[in-house]
């Protein structure tokens, strides 16, 4: 009987594979949802619908009363077995087999002999920081500060792989008794100011998981919004519910400022101090059940385990009003006298909040644990006239570049003047919202000119000029020929 379930195993993880694509995924019991790793072999239904054994001797019991066994059936004699109404669906090929809905299934965990990666493939720090140049422009103390972090942190999975594959008598003997702690980062600044886009392209070169969550929706467990699993669960579902793959992953938590302690609230704070209370064990590393497929917990849906120990989270906001707490702070420090520093010193200071110190933000409402948990702190520096030009016109993919490619397919060749550049970023600057308001003017400006040029086919160039974005002309248009 275990060869039949065996053969009938292997049979079913390669139908729900899709095509064939050779990846194992864990049967799960339609009935408790309960993975094949914590309930037992599964007994494999007509219409690929699996069966644990205690959900199958429960339902025996209750219609027989307890008095049949199950070990003395012959489940492949019971080719038509008549089914019940358990939300069916017919088969592609109209034959009268049913078929069971698709769910989500969980990758198994394969045994590997060796690490997950080998150190030649994790790039060194500034082979990060040049990839992220070709794609982030300004913020070099930022980049720098997360080139470094990331690759202490690779290198730590790396270490913490060999040891579990090679013990004492490995190459990382001498080291044995180390311990390389996470490098969780903290990156403070001003909105627009690129740290979510950061993140984003990191992972994207380095290859790896990102999941982005955001701090808002998250509550305290029984309340109504996302439990801090939810956060996992996602990173989960970005790596093909590959558990392996996902425990490499990278995590950021945007808008973070946004569960700091409530000042004066007589009620209970179940969306400020809380979470950060119950994120203290996800930073710290921790074995933590997520749902698969779901953000919320519920009987229908599967659960797997997910170590965070190597999960390097980010966490990021803009954390408005912390300049006039780190004003307040620097000025005590203010004296009478030759070589006194001033009161009104820092009132003037665009990049006040490069001196931030953990006071601060313990001062805006993150509690001490929390911020332990986080020991690289990154700013950013808010965007000046000439970095917002940079960000127009040089990154790889850049905004301008973008519409000059629009246009390209319409054979028609885009420019834009100095002047007109210059212009656009100071009324980026006026908005404070920082790089977003780029896209936002030239989608503004832009608009008559990308409903206008596909109308005259003979229509060969475009110059937009400071006068056009003045209003006080048009651009300058060259026809073919």
């Amino acid at each position: 009987m275990e060869d039949k379930d065996q053969q009938k195993g292997q049979t079913n993880r390669t139908n729900e594979g899709g095509a064939g694509d050779g990846q194992e995924y864990e049967k799960i019991c339609y009935m408790c949802r309960r993975p094949e790793s914590k309930a037992g072999n599964m007994i494999v239904m007509p219409g690929n619908m699996c069966l644990c054994h205690d959900c199958m001797q429960k339902a025996f019991d209750s219609v027989m009363g307890g008095n049949m066994d199950l070990s003395r059936i012959d489940w492949s004699q019971l080719s038509h077995m008549p089914y019940m109404n358990l939300n069916l669906v017919p088969s592609a090929d109209g034959d009268n087999i049913m078929q069971i809905p698709q769910k989500q299934k969980v990758k198994k965990k394969k045994e590997k002999s060796g690490p997950a990666f080998e150190l030649k493939d994790i790039p060194a720090p500034h082979t990060i920081k040049r990839m992220l140049d070709e794609y982030v422009i300004g913020q070099e103390h930022a980049k720098k500060v997360i080139s470094v972090a990331v690759y202490n942190h690779y290198k730590r999975v790396y270490a913490e792989s060999i040891r579990k594959t090679v013990g004492k008598k490995g190459q990382i003997e001498d080291r044995e008794d180390i311990r390389i702690e996470k490098s969780n980062i903290l990156m403070v600044g001003p909105t627009g100011s690129g740290k979510t886009y950061l993140v984003k392209t990191l992972a994207r070169l380095l290859d790896v998981p990102l999941a982005i969550a955001d701090a808002t929706s998250l509550t305290e467990a029984g309340y109504i919004g996302d439990d801090i699993e939810s956060v996992v669960s996602k990173l989960l579902a970005a790596a093909g519910n590959d558990v392996e793959r996902a425990e490499h992953g990278i995590i950021f938590i945007d808008e973070i400022d946004k569960i700091a302690k409530k000042r004066q609230t007589n009620t209970r704070d179940v969306s400020g101090e809380s979470v950060q209370q119950e994120l203290l064990k996800l930073l710290e590393g921790s074995n933590v059940e997520v749902p698969v497929g779901s953000n919320q917990k519920n009987a229908l849906t599967p659960l797997t385990t997910v170590n965070t120990d190597n999960i390097l989270f980010i966490c990021g906001g803009a954390f408005p009003d912390l300049e006039r707490i780190i004003r307040t702070r620097l000025a005590k420090k203010a004296s009478m006298g030759f070589g006194a520093e001033l009161k009104d010193k820092y009132e003037q200071d665009e990049n006040i909040i490069c001196q931030v110190s953990p006071a601060d933000l313990r001062e805006f409402g993150m509690i001490p644990e929390f911020l332990g948990r986080l020991p690289v702190t990154v700013t950013l520096e808010k965007l000046t006239e000439k970095l917002l030009v940079k960000i127009l016109k040089e990154p790889r993919n850049a905004i301008l570049k973008q519409y000059i490619c629009l246009l390209d397919m319409d054979e028609v060749k885009l420019t834009f003047d100095e002047d007109a550049l210059g212009w656009i970023a100071q009324e980026a600057l006026k908005r404070e919202t920082g790089a977003r308001a780029l896209r936002a003017i030239l989608e503004e400006y832009m608009l008559d000119i990308m409903y206008e040029i596909p109308k005259d086919p003979n229509i060969g160039s475009v110059v937009i000029t400071r006068a056009y974005l003045e209003k006080r002309g048009g651009p300058l248009i060259q026809m073919r020929g």
